[in-house]
């Protein structure tokens, strides 16, 4: 089958648009997807100048999205004296997992020259991923675990590094899923904190106001670094597709302790619907998106929201006493 665009042999057919598209077509399109969200969202306000450049700070994992997401950023912004990346990894004390994918990071920012920062589970909260497992004191998931803390450390070095947005590799298929689960779970309220943690646009000023005749913007955040994620309208298997493409160094391989039971319902859902009915992921986010800000404009962080208070114990932000990273890491040493 020939590309759409040209006349050359198409690697990829896209259900949802129709499109058959060459190696090239495809690539392009990936990259201005993620282009156009940035400017769409307005990730660079025209605040930013080479004198008081942005900062983005970049959750590299050295999977397949993080890495797609940090290459085509720096392709962008590499000469763009506004913005300065920087790549932060994080390694949970996986055995055979996260050290292969470490390797993957550095010999991408290596390449790239971008600065890239590492931290570990194990020097931050004296625990390691793999012991967490077998303690297992709260009896959850071991993502249930290693979510908390990775968002933590995600945050506590946004703000280290004066950040001023903390970027991650979500794709499409992770937001559509994000999205049911939370409708399906009827909480309007994560559905509004969705919305101005990382789906709103951006005001103009990137820490608050808007304009009249713009998209809804998300509620300004100053407890936090906020959050962006310019890969959430490309598909997982295009962003797949595309780091084999242009041979990134991605270390494509799940983590031994994966066990979201309730996610992987729904990814199963997700992934029949889009088969029998192309587009659906996209629906749904269009569709959420709409609800997420009017949830937002109800619920969100404006007035009557929950009071944003220091953890007693490392003073992170947070809606209790101690945040739950600190509750975490005290029941595990309790073992």
């Amino acid at each position: 089958m020939d590309c759409d665009k040209c006349d050359r042999e198409a690697v990829m057919h896209a259900a949802y648009s129709g499109l058959h598209l060459c190696e090239d077509h495809f690539c392009r399109s990936v990259e201005k997807r993620l282009r156009r969200r940035v400017r769409d969202d307005n990730l660079l306000p025209s605040s930013a100048t080479p004198d008081e450049p942005q900062t983005w700070l970049i959750g590299l994992s050295g999977g397949k999205d993080s890495v797609v997401l940090t290459q085509i950023l720096h392709d962008t912004f590499a000469n763009d004296p506004r913005v300065e990346l920087v790549a932060l990894t994080i390694h949970e004390g996986i055995e055979g997992y996260r050290d292969a994918s470490l390797d993957a990071c550095l010999e991408l920012t290596d390449d790239l020259d971008i600065r890239h920062e590492v931290v570990t589970y194990e020097d931050e909260f004296d625990v390691r991923m793999d012991d967490v497992v077998e303690k297992d004191p709260e009896s959850m998931a071991a993502c249930a675990y290693c979510g908390v803390f990775r968002r933590d450390l995600l945050s506590k070095y946004a703000e280290e590094y004066e950040a001023d947005k903390l970027l991650t590799g979500h794709n499409l298929d992770d937001e559509a899923e994000t999205a049911l689960m939370n409708f399906l779970e009827g909480d309007v309220a994560q559905i509004a904190k969705h919305f101005d943690a990382s789906l709103g646009t951006f005001a103009e000023d990137a820490r608050g106001g808007s304009d009249e005749d713009a998209s809804p913007t998300r509620s300004d955040q100053d407890s936090f670094v906020p959050r962006a994620k310019p890969l959430r309208d490309v598909p997982e298997k295009e962003v797949a597709l595309y780091a084999q493409l242009e041979n990134l160094p991605a270390h494509i391989t799940e983590c031994p302790h994966s066990s979201e039971a309730y996610r992987a319902e729904i990814q199963e859902l997700m992934l029949s619907l889009e088969e029998n009915h192309p587009g659906t992921r996209h629906s749904i986010m269009a569709g959420y998106e709409e609800l997420a800000a009017v949830a937002a404009d109800e619920f969100g962080a404006g007035e009557g929201a929950r009071e944003i208070n220091e953890c007693e114990r490392c003073g992170a932000s947070t809606t209790r006493d101690i945040c739950r990273k600190c509750a975490l890491v005290e029941s595990i040493h309790a073992v």
